[in-house]
């Protein structure tokens, strides 16, 4: 089963920061976002310089169980492991949208803001997340953020609480025939014929990790040509295989670092929790 820190090496081992170049000849793309995308699936599934797109569809098919759309977290789901959601932004300041969806900690099966299809194509109940948020322009990758959700969002509780104060505000607004859905409501029979409707629909964002993470020991160098960072709770990194652990430890290349630092707990900043960040520079 691949991870977060097999990603990492294929990432120093095989960087790419022209991406609109590298995934043209090789995939339909858009623009930067999808080839961010099909970069990311790469890098977790070893197929960043893969010869064919067959012998990256049968990858993929090994190493994942669910692949999902722009609407509806996760991007990826790793098979027995880890979820990841893909964000592409095009400057370091700029504020990181989520739509629809708070921030998470974690991703729960019974999350209504997942597909049916994400929630049964496998058995599971919890996942960790993975945000990977990639700061593009002139269709290169500049800097690449790996940080798992339990170091960024707050406890799901949190979110849901200001959510419901909303909906429980609206639905007791005097005169308006309200319904609870999966976004935040909706207000039916707006005009005298009653065959207009209002969607209520919460916008959720969050800051960059730069801005996020500023108090912590990053690395973080704004004019590098290419950057990756990474970071994890201690727990988690011990979590990996010993094997995984053991080869990006053998890592000796000019660029690379690996340092242990404290972070916030998101959900009580009074507790720090130890990390781990993974930085590569070149």
């Amino acid at each position: 089963m691949t991870n977060l820190l097999e990603a990492i090496q294929n990432i120093v081992h095989s960087p790419i920061s022209d991406l609109v170049s590298h995934y043209k000849g090789k995939n339909r793309i858009n623009g930067v976002g999808d080839a961010l995308e099909f970069f990311v699936k790469d890098a977790f599934a070893g197929t960043i310089n893969a010869g064919g797109e067959s012998e990256r569809l049968v990858k993929y098919s090994e190493v994942f169980s669910y692949a999902g759309n722009q609407n509806n977290p996760p991007d990826l789901m790793i098979r027995g492991g880890d979820a990841v959601e893909v964000k592409k932004i095009e400057s370091y300041g700029s504020q990181i949208a989520l739509n629809s969806s708070y921030p998470k900690a974690k991703l729960f099966a019974d999350d209504p803001m997942i597909t049916s299809t994400c929630r049964n194509c496998e058995t599971w109940t919890e996942k960790d997340i993975i945000y990977a948020i990639g700061i593009a322009s002139n269709q290169r990758l500049n800097l690449l953020w790996l940080v798992y959700g339990d170091c960024y969002a707050a406890e799901k509780e949190i979110y849901e609480k200001t959510r419901n104060r909303l909906i429980n505000g609206i639905a007791d607004t005097q005169g308006v025939d309200f319904t609870v859905t999966k976004e935040l409501g909706r207000v039916n029979k707006v005009d005298p014929l009653g065959i207009t409707y209002l969607r209520i629909r919460g916008m959720w964002g969050i800051e960059n990790p730069a801005k996020a993470f500023s108090y912590v020991d990053t690395g973080y160098a704004p004019s590098a040509n290419f950057q990756m960072i990474a970071l994890m709770k201690e727990s988690k990194y011990a979590s990996f295989s010993k094997e995984s652990r053991e080869n990006i430890e053998k890592i000796v290349l000019p660029g690379f670092s690996m340092r242990d630092v404290v972070i916030k707990a998101p959900s009580n900043p009074v507790e720090v929790l130890p990390a781990k960040v993974i930085n590569y520079t070149r």
